[in-house]
């Protein structure tokens, strides 16, 4: 009797943390107002720039494929 209610005890408490913990919330998937990305529009003038500028909101028709991916990891045998 004396190694089974240490025992009990132990696993009753890990049990307990295990239901008490709080869950992480799953983060929101971004936004394309999110992104600093540059768009074209007609009418909007075109800088002129003479050396190495850093462009904020520059004018560009093509982007590229913004999209998620999941992360997927293969272990084992090889």
């Amino acid at each position: 009797m004396g190694f089974w209610v240490p025992f009990l005890l132990t696993v009753g408490l890990m049990a307990a943390s295990f239901l008490l913990v709080p869950k992480p919330k799953q983060p929101n998937p971004a936004a394309a107002e999110e992104f600093d990305i540059p768009t074209a529009q007609e009418g909007k003038s075109i800088p002129v720039l003479f050396g190495t500028r850093v462009i904020k909101g520059a004018s560009v028709v093509w982007y590229g494929d913004i999209k998620t991916k999941a992360i997927k990891k293969k272990s084992g045998k090889k």
